[in-house]
C-alpha cells in the first residue's frame, strides 16, 4: 500500500472512531439517565431558593427552537416542578408561559432573574432587575400556559413545546419575599430510543473506523524506518537487546536478560528507549515566546495521532496476550509517535532546546531531537495485564511530581454551602524551562547545567511512556540520566569479555 494511502485510511478511521466513541459514549449515558428516571422520571434534588423581590423567574427556555413546526409527530418530552413555600400556611405559584408575555406582566416590577444553579455544592447566581410596581396575582392572568398555586407542596407538569418559555415562581398573593423549596424532574419517551440509536451507531463507527485507523498505521509503520538502530548510528547490545557496551555471553554474576527477572534489571544498564536532544548553540534570545504558536498545528495533528496511539496500543496488547510479540508495524508507528511529539516538546514547551522547526513525519530525520526503543522479539504475556498500570504505579507518581500541574484547594462556607475552587500552576519541568528560556531572553546563553537536568526529566517520562505503552518488558529505572544523549552506565567492576572496568566515575558526558 502507498503512503498516501495509509495516511487516509488513518485520518478516515480516527474521524470515524472518534465519532463511534463519541456516540458510544453518549448511547451509555442515555442508558444510564433512563435507567435512573426512577418513577418515570429524573428527578433533582430539592433546593431553597430565597429572593426578596416580587417573583423568580427562569432565563429563557427554547426548548425546540425556531423554525420548528409547533406540533411535532413525537413526544419531546415532561417537566415537572414541585414546589413548597418555607413558609408554612403561605399559598406558593408557579407558572410557564411565554417569555414575551412574562416580560410585559414584570415590566416595571422588582423580580429576580436565575442565572445559573451548581448542584454539588448547591449555589445559585441571580440576576436582581430593580423596579417598584406591585403586580397584580399571578393566578388572575390569562396567557399562562400552565400553572398551580396553593398551600403546601404545588406540583406542576409540563409537554415540552416549540418557542421560547420562561418559569414563574411567585408567593400567589404577589407579595415580595419568595422563600421556596423546588424540585424539578424530566422524563422523555426519546431517552431509550435514542440510547440504542446511539450504541448502534457507535458500535458501527467503531467497527468501520478502528480496522481502517490500524491498516492505516500498519501501513504507516512500513514505510517508516525501523527502529533498529539508535540516535548516533548502531548501538552494540546487552544480551536481550538492551543498547549499551558490547558485553559477552553472560556478565560476571549477572545472568543474561532473557533470564532475569524483567522487573529488577541491573542499576546501572542502560535502557533500551533512547532520548536524544542536542542545544542548538546559537539560540534566539525571543523565539521561544512564539514557538508555542508556531506549533499550533503540529499540536491539532498530534492530538489524532495519540488517539490513534492509544487504539493501536490496545490492539498492540491482546497481540501480545495472544501471541507474545508486539507487531512490528504498530511498534513503528507508535514509537514514530512519540518520536514526533518528543520533538514538538524538545522545540516548543519541554525543553525549547532549538528554533528549527519540526517535520511533519513519524520516520527518523536529522532533527536534533530523537527517540527511539528497541524493538522486542519476545513480550511476556502476564505483564501485559498489570504493567502499565500497577507496576508503573511508583513511576506515574514520580512522572506527575515532574510533569504535573501543582493543585491547590481553597474551601468557602456561606449561606448556601460549601464551594469549593482549586487552582494550577507550572510543573517542575515548566518551571524549570521558564528559568531557562528567561535566561536565555536576558543572558542570550542557555545554561547548560539546567539543560542536562531537563533532557533528564524528559529522558524519565518518556522511558515511562515505553513502558506504560507496552513497548518494552524492563522496568524503567529510577534515575536522571542527565545530558544530550544517553549514556551508558556499567556496574563497577563488571567484567566484559575478559577485562574488568576500574573503579572509577562515570564516563564524561559530551
Amino acid at each position: 500500500m502507498k503512503k498516501a494511502g495509509s495516511v487516509i485510511m488513518l485520518v478516515v478511521g480516527i474521524l470515524l472512531s472518534i465519532l463511534g466513541f463519541t456516540a458510544l459514549a453518549g448511547g451509555i449515558a442515555a442508558s444510564v439517565l433512563g435507567t435512573a428516571q426512577g418513577d418515570g422520571y429524573f428527578t433533582s434534588g430539592s433546593a431553597r431558593f430565597s429572593v426578596a423581590s416580587h417573583a423568580l423567574t427562569t432565563p429563557r427556555l427554547d426548548a425546540v427552537g425556531e423554525g420548528v413546526p409547533p406540533r411535532l409527530p413525537f413526544d419531546i418530552g415532561t417537566l415537572r416542578l414541585r414546589a413548597a413555600s418555607a413558609e408554612p400556611g403561605r399559598e406558593i405559584f408557579i407558572g410557564i408561559a411565554p417569555q414575551a408575555d412574562i416580560e410585559r406582566y414584570l415590566l416595571g416590577v422588582h423580580h429576580t432573574e436565575l442565572l445559573e444553579v451548581n448542584s454539588r455544592p448547591f449555589r445559585a447566581e441571580y440576576r436582581d432587575i430593580p423596579g417598584t410596581t406591585t403586580p397584580a396575582p399571578p393566578a388572575e392572568q390569562t396567557f399562562w400556559n400552565t400553572s398551580v398555586s396553593g398551600t403546601g407542596e404545588q406540583e406542576l407538569t409540563w409537554d415540552l413545546a416549540t418557542g421560547s418559555w420562561a418559569i414563574v415562581v411567585m408567593n400567589a398573593d404577589a407579595s415580595p419575599g419568595v422563600d421556596a423549596d423546588v424540585q424539578a424532574g424530566f422524563r422523555s419517551d426519546l431517552i431509550w430510543p435514542a440510547a440504542t440509536g446511539l450504541l448502534i451507531g457507535g458500535a458501527i463507527g467503531l467497527a468501520i473506523g478502528v480496522p481502517l485507523l490500524v491498516s492505516g498505521a500498519v501501513g504507516l509503520g512500513r514505510h517508516a524506518e525501523p527502529p533498529s538502530r539508535g540516535p548516533r548510528g548502531p548501538l552494540p547490545q546487552f544480551p536481550g537487546g538492551a543498547p549499551g557496551l558490547a558485553s559477552a555471553p553472560e556478565m560476571q554474576g549477572t545472568p543474561p536478560a532473557s533470564q532475569a527477572d524483567p522487573l529488577t534489571p541491573a542499576e546501572n544498564a542502560p535502557y533500551p528507549a533512547r532520548l536524544l536532544g542536542r542545544l542548538d548553540p546559537a539560540l534566539s534570545r525571543w523565539m521561544w515566546l512564539v514557538k508555542w504558536f508556531l506549533a499550533i498545528p503540529h499540536f491539532i495533528v498530534l492530538a489524532f495521532l495519540w488517539f490513534a496511539f492509544l487504539v493501536t496500543t490496545i490492539v498492540a496488547g491482546f497481540a501480545i496476550l495472544i501471541t507474545g510479540r508486539y507487531p512490528r508495524p504498530l511498534f513503528t508507528f507508535n514509537v514514530g509517535v512519540l518520536r514526533w511529539n518528543w520533538r514538538v516538546a524538545f522545540y516548543a514547551y519541554a525543553a525549547a532546546g532549538t528554533d528549527l522547526y519540526p517535520p511533519f513525519t513519524l520516520a527518523r530525520t536529522n532533527y536534533p531531537a530523537d527517540f527511539e526503543v528497541d524493538y522486542p522479539e519476545r513480550l511476556s504475556r502476564g505483564l501485559v495485564l498489570v504493567k502499565w498500570w500497577l507496576l508503573a504505579i511508583p513511576h506515574l507518581l514520580v512522572v506527575a511530581a515532574f510533569a504535573g500541574t501543582t493543585w491547590t484547594w481553597q474551601a468557602e462556607t456561606d449561606d448556601l454551602g460549601t464551594t469549593y475552587e482549586r487552582g494550577t500552576g507550572l510543573s517542575l519541568l515548566g518551571l524549570l524551562v521558564l528559568i531557562a528560556v528567561v535566561v536565555l531572553l536576558f543572558t542570550g546563553r542557555y545554561l547548560r547545567p539546567l539543560f542536562g537536568l531537563i533532557m533528564g526529566i524528559n529522558r524519565w517520562i518518556y522511558r515511562v511512556l515505553a513502558y506504560t505503552a507496552l513497548m518494552r518488558d524492563e522496568y524503567p529505572p529510577f534515575r536522571l540520566d542527565q545530558g544530550p544523549d544517553e549514556v551508558p552506565h556499567p556496574a563497577v567492576g563488571t567484567q566484559l569479555d575478559g577485562a574488568v572496568l576500574p573503579e572509577a566515575g562515570p564516563a564524561p558526558r559530551p
